[in-house]
């Protein structure tokens, strides 16, 4: 027991003659020689003490975990032997100090060793200024939510702890009074001198043991990292699932208030509009986005899925798969869900049945924007990804770019991707994402040189090199890739450098899987151990992080600047508004169509207005114009040719029926439509006075030709129609005078028409009569002679037989061939038999006329059925049965028209105005101008101004 105690104080003297703990005044133990030496160590000769091992940890962000733990070598310290000596007086004295040393001992050893690892601590800690963005903004908002005044208030001052300490004077007038006791060069001086040498042999050892120490170091370095890693990432956790629980309470609506719009939402319907207002991304787009470019398989849509936490991109082998730029928009949110802007359902990102749904989507998407002859697009898909612990930013996917144009390319496919990614690199404000494959040769890379000449600098760039697993097996010198991660390897320059792995080339892997093999692999690489690699440099995690940043702060620099220039874009539009058309209102095209739409529309009303009288009237002229020509010559005329009213209403009857069955319906229901198109295209084609705008004629007329293309009369009326028309037709009754004068008129004003029309065609055949000749001064031509003279022999024999046939008989053909050839005229017989025809036909139309002139007074032999009577006016009774018809038909036809036709083409100017309204193409292609460009323009702008202003007010309140 004395033998642990003496030991114990022998360590607590060597503490006070190291350390005062913080005393400014001498302490007396510093005076302490051979007699307080041989008081400690008389019974030890052999005895050894170790020194309480040194405890250093070094805090370092990284974003490691589990990584291997080594034993920290602890230093064995040797101290000299010390002979056996008996002083009776000194073991006296060490009993009645037993019990202060032990409490000195206590105090000062543990405050010494307290200060010196404190000391070391501090030395040793790194600047972790740099990290402080990687710490959740809360832990810097702790202050706010705990008052460290009171905690401070709460614990003991300076005063009240120095009470608690011993007394150190009396403690050095003690040990003043031992001294004298002892002489100098007594044995006690001998021991210390022993004791002396076994700290310069610990010191020797402390100098052999450097290199030890470093690797020690860097043992405690990996743990203090992990450590805090874990701490973080349970931090991280908490706060994700936090925000979860508040998210989807908001989405119950459970506070009963609607929740405004996302940061990153409102800044990705900016873009959206940007990109609809300006397709070929010219200067005045500066707004930033980050821009994804490398080689084509580098890996880059591997990475972008890694920030997404999801595989929503289609996948392939080797071949090109990424065909046009993709915009992805990161939110976070209570569920991992994707939707596009154009489209309302949502993809849970959760199940792989609407995982593969969205990859096949987008490669549909990706396909049908590349137009025909073509294998890139330079369209935009936009999409959104919302999830927990996203990373809030908007990423452009771009086509990889290639060194080789292979079969089945276009020609100019490598070209069109170098346009597209410089027309992305180029905005100054675009923060460029450069991916490179770490598997293959530095020198094979393309993308480095172009993102070189867009960004010389490096001000907005940052490198990330893809597959270091395959790197570090494959590269023989792994130095190469320390140059390529400290920016000495390419020419290029970057803000940062990161090494990131993608998993192990298998398309079916998780994120899960290719997160925890990415972490394991930078847990046991060499490049990490062996400090080729930073450990902030490393993991697609603190990427998603450094772009966040990134990206938000070259947002906070630019956002004013961009929404100042569309401010000036604004006034200078609204100028030139106000110079061309001051008096009209600033309508863009969807507004514009609106209001060609209501024109189309009142205009398809206004059939509805139609009288039916004038319906009537032009369905029974179009009609009769249209049939008018069978029934005179088909019906008419070979009845006329009968000997007897018998025979004429007998062929009339079965004329009438065949005609009935098989044309008249039909021919009935094409003049209805054709009247329904032509008043329709004459209400459309109207002009209105001064309130009609030429801007909408395109419009209009592409409506109605689209319109009547689709409208289809009804099947069922040609059915009806023709039972309506027979019964007419069957009809022989005239019931009083004014219907028999009625008809007369009718036949006469036909008979007319037919009458002038042979005339002319008569005309054109025997060329001009002498009254012409001598007053134009036009003469006959050489077959109009031969045709004058045959008409003249032709009307010989008429003369000589007025009641002769329609038709003429051999021997006649030739006595007027020979009668012409005695004239010297060569007449072919069919110019004899066609000539004929129009002579006969006039003839025969003049007879009828006459005849028409005889039956006005006809109508008492008609109720007597023409007994008594040579008068016989058949004809003017098919007249009047043919006469009734059309107004009977006229009347069926318009009551189609106002009750079924006319709302079904209503209908269809309906869907096709539909139609038109969802396509912008079409819209864009009817309604031009530069009216109608510079109010798009004008609108494009202020509602850009107007969500930007918008966004930046949120901005700043989330400062």
């Amino acid at each position: 027991m004395w033998r642990t105690r003496a030991a114990a104080a022998c360590v607590i003297c060597r503490s006070l003659a190291n350390s005062s703990y913080g005393i400014k005044r001498k302490s007396p133990l510093q005076n302490l020689h051979l007699i307080s030496r041989s008081i400690h160590h008389p019974y030890y000769p052999s005895s050894k003490f170790q020194r309480p091992p040194l405890r250093i940890s070094i805090q370092l962000f990284s974003s490691l975990n589990r990584l291997p733990l080594c034993k920290t070598k602890l230093l064995n310290v040797k101290y000299g032997y010390q002979f056996h000596r008996n002083f009776w007086l000194a073991r006296l004295a060490s009993r009645l100090l037993k019990l202060r040393y032990l409490i000195l001992g206590s105090a000062v050893g543990g405050g010494y060793t307290a200060k010196k690892t404190y000391d070391q601590w501090k030395d040793m800690m790194p600047d972790l200024d740099e990290y402080k963005w990687i710490v959740p903004d809360f832990i810097w908002e702790l202050d706010e939510h705990i008052d460290f005044e009171k905690l401070i208030k709460a614990i003991p001052d300076a005063d009240e702890l120095a009470k608690l300490l011993p007394d150190f004077d009396k403690i050095g007038e003690s040990f003043t009074s031992l001294k004298g006791f002892f002489s100098p060069g007594s044995p006690g001086e001998t021991a210390f001198r022993a004791t002396d040498q076994g700290y310069d042999n610990d010191k020797q050892y402390k100098k052999v043991s450097d290199k030890e120490k470093v690797d020690q170091l860097q043992e405690e370095l990996l743990r203090t990292q992990l450590k805090y890693q874990r701490m973080l990432e349970r931090l991280e956790k908490e706060n994700k699932e936090l925000r979860k629980l508040v998210l989807q309470r908001d989405d119950k609506g459970i506070h009963q208030r609607k929740l405004k719009k996302s940061l990153i939402d409102m800044y990705s319907e900016v873009l959206d509009i940007l990109s609809d207002y300006d397709a070929s991304y010219n200067t005045q787009d500066h707004l930033p986005r980050v821009v994804v470019v490398g080689d084509q398989s580098a890996g880059k849509t591997s990475v972008l899925e890694m920030i997404a936490q999801a595989r929503i991109f289609p996948r392939g082998s080797g071949e090109m798969m990424t065909r046009s730029p993709v915009k992805v928009t990161l939110s976070e949110g209570p569920h991992h869900v994707a939707l596009f802007k154009d489209s309302s359902r949502e993809f849970d990102l959760t199940k792989e049945e609407d995982l593969a749904a969205l990859r096949h989507e987008i490669e549909i998407r990706m396909r049908n924007s590349v137009k025909e002859g073509c294998t890139v697009s330079t369209e935009t898909i936009s999409l959104s990804v919302k999830g927990p612990g996203l990373q809030r930013m908007v990423l452009v996917d771009l086509p990889g770019v290639i060194s080789t144009v292979t079969s089945g390319m276009a020609p100019d496919t490598k070209e069109t991707i170098f346009s597209i990614s410089k027309a992305y690199m180029q905005n100054p404000n675009a923060i460029i994402l450069c991916i490179q494959d770490g598997s293959v040769d530095a020198e094979r890379s393309i993308v480095t040189d172009l993102v070189s000449q867009m960004d010389p600098q490096g001000k907005r760039t940052i490198f990330v090199l893809t597959k270091v697993d395959l790197a570090e097996k494959n590269v023989a010198s792994p130095s190469r890739i320390q140059q390529i991660i400290e920016g000495k390897l390419f020419p290029m320059k970057a803000l940062g450098y990161f090494a990131v792995v993608t998993g192990k080339g298998n398309s079916s892997e998780s994120i899960e899987s290719i997160k925890e093999y990415e972490e394991e692999f930078f847990q046991n690489s060499k490049l990490l151990k062996t400090c080729m690699l930073k450990a902030h440099q490393v993991t697609t995690k603190n990427l998603s992080l450094a772009v966040s940043d990134c990206f938000w702060k070259m947002v906070r620099e630019s956002v004013e600047q961009q929404a100042d220039a569309f401010k000036a874009t604004r006034f200078n539009l609204e100028t030139e508004w106000k110079n061309n058309y001051p008096r009209l209102r600033e309508l863009d095209r969807n507004e514009l169509f609106e209001k060609a739409k209501n024109e189309i529309l009142d205009e398809v009303i206004s059939l509805t207005q139609v009288t039916p009288k004038h319906w009537e009237e032009i369905l029974q002229k179009t009609l009769w114009e249209r049939v008018s020509t069978h029934v005179i010559e088909n019906i008419y005329l070979p009845a006329a040719q009968t000997m007897n009213s018998g025979t004429f209403n007998t062929t009339v009857d079965i004329k009438l029926k065949q005609w009935t069955d098989k044309q008249l319906p039909n021919k009935a229901v094409e003049v209805a439509w054709e009247t329904l198109q032509e008043e329709f295209s004459r209400f459309m084609t109207e002009q209105k006075g001064k309130e009609h705008d030429d801007i909408f004629d395109k419009l209009k007329q592409a409506v109605r030709e689209e319109s009547i293309k689709r409208h289809k009369w009804n099947e069922r009326a040609e059915d009806s129609l023709r039972v309506i028309q027979h019964n007419a037709l069957e009809d022989r009754s005239i019931s009083d005078k004014q219907q028999w004068d009625a008809a007369i008129h009718f036949m006469e004003e036909t008979l007319q028409s037919r009458l002038k029309d042979t005339e002319s065609v008569i005309e054109d055949m025997v060329g001009p009569d002498w009254k012409k000749r001598w007053l134009y001064w036009i003469g006959r031509t050489k077959e109009q002679n031969i045709r004058n003279e045959t008409k003249n022999e032709l009307e010989k024999l008429i003369k000589c037989n007025e009641e002769h046939a329609a038709y003429l008989a051999s021997d006649e053909v030739t006595t007027v061939r020979k009668n012409l050839e005695a004239r010297g005229i060569t007449v072919d017989p069919c110019l004899i038999k066609d000539t004929w025809h129009q002579i006969y036909r006039r003839y025969f139309l003049k007879t009828a006329l006459n005849h028409c002139n005889l039956c006005r007074r006809g109508f008492y032999y008609y109720q007597r059925h023409f007994v008594d009577s040579e008068l016989e006016c058949n004809d003017i009774v098919l007249f009047w049965r043919i006469q009734r018809m059309l107004a009977i038909t006229a009347n069926t036809l318009r009551q189609q028209l106002t009750n079924t036709e006319v709302r079904r083409l209503e209908k269809n100017v309906k869907e096709v105005l539909e139609d038109f309204a969802e396509d912008n193409e079409k819209k864009v292609k009817l309604l031009t101008g530069k009216r109608v460009q510079l109010a798009e323009d004008l609108k494009k702008v202020r509602e850009i101004q107007e969500k930007l202003e918008a966004f930046i007010e949120a901005l700043h309140q989330e400062k």
